[in-house]
């Protein structure tokens, strides 16, 4: 496709021009060439889901040097974060090396992954979650556990942090079962059990 005939991404009245996701946040860089009041260019923080994206902590200039300078250091700091975040299961003696498809069950189109646990490919990971720690976890629901559905929508709790998450049905590389986890997951998996188990009985009282 001709880059002239692809959507401009825009914040405002900006252009997004630069951006690089790391970690939890992207960092952008935006210009505006009708701006008539000295902010031509700007850098930000920016998080987004498929429904709308927020920017934080604007910095505006009409210095492009200036505010690439600030791209580039924000940039580099945001790196610093991620890499000190992802150390921590090294930190806590977990094996976080990568799972691959020999180390799991291939995921066929007859499987049901309600209640299983399973392996997201690296691939569709970014390239700093590419670990042991973001590829196990939890299936809930969503359309795409079912097989045969139209639906490929997998809704799934992460082993390592409990956060949840929704992958497709394609993003998965098969499934692990429980007594060939490594340790921490199966601590995580526990957990996640135990808190179900929890918000049943609550619910069970409560009628």
């Amino acid at each position: 496709m001709n880059d002239d005939l692809q959507e401009k991404r825009m914040a405002g009245d900006y252009e997004i021009i630069q951006g690089l996701h790391i970690g939890d946040r992207e960092i952008v860089l935006g210009e505006n060439p009708r701006d008539e009041t000295g902010m031509k260019y700007m850098c930000a923080f920016c998080r987004q889901n498929a429904l709308f994206a927020e920017y934080s902590e604007v910095m505006a200039s009409d210095d492009f040097p200036e505010i690439a300078e600030l791209f580039g250091r924000r940039v580099a700091e945001q790196a610093q974060k991620t890499r000190i975040e992802l150390n921590k299961p090294r930190i806590q003696g977990i094996n976080d090396r990568l799972i691959t498809a020999e180390s799991c069950t291939p995921l066929s189109g007859e499987d049901d992954l309600h209640g299983k646990i399973v392996v997201v490919k690296p691939d569709v990971l970014r390239r700093e979650y590419r670990r042991a720690t973001h590829q196990l976890k939890l299936c809930t629901g969503g359309f795409g556990a079912s097989p045969h559905s139209r639906g490929t929508a997998c809704f799934c709790i992460d082993l390592y942090t409990g956060k949840e998450s929704r992958y497709e049905r394609m993003d998965v590389m098969g499934t692990m079962e429980p007594e060939n986890l490594p340790g921490w997951a199966r601590h995580g998996l526990t957990a996640i059990q135990q808190e179900q188990a929890q918000k049943k009985t609550n619910k069970e009282r409560e009628r």
